[in-house]
């Protein structure tokens, strides 16, 4: 099958297909006579364990890594395991830090009035460094606990 096949059957775009080339995620495909890219379904299959571990937020290098455990028949769980617990844990200090940057964002909107008024507590807060804005989100916290 050509590329658009191919990537409407794995549910990737040609683009990222021919990315995933470039950066030996998967092997060049085969070419035909006429220099069209040609795609088996052992392809495909590749092709949606990318996809799959793509929507799982699996970077690039990872998914290298996965791929080459996946291949390999005598591979260990355990290897396995350790890859995908590496990533929930990577997963949990993003939530985390987008946590923080919600927090921080909230007190700083709390404090705005979003009248007509030029000065705003957002854009001041936005000036300062990291830690008095996560100090500002710690003390809206306490504030908005002491008012529930």
């Amino acid at each position: 099958m050509n590329i658009g096949q191919a990537a409407k059957a794995c549910g990737v775009s040609a683009k990222m297909i021919r990315y995933y080339e470039s950066v030996g995620l998967i092997p060049a495909a085969s070419r035909t006579d006429s220099g069209y890219r040609a795609y088996t379904e052992s392809d495909i299959h590749m092709l949606r364990f990318i996809r799959r571990a793509r929507d799982l937020g699996f970077a690039v290098a990872e998914i290298h890594d996965l791929l080459g455990l996946w291949r390999d028949r005598s591979r260990k769980s355990a290897d396995v395991k350790r890859v995908a617990q590496q990533h929930i844990d990577d997963l949990h200090r993003r939530i985390e830090d987008l946590r923080q940057m919600a927090d921080t964002l909230q007190a700083l909107t709390a404090c705005c009035a979003g009248d007509d008024r030029p000065d705003c507590p957002i854009l001041a807060g936005l000036e300062k460094p990291e830690n008095m804005q996560a100090d500002s989100a710690k003390k809206q916290r306490s504030v908005s606990a002491l008012r529930h």
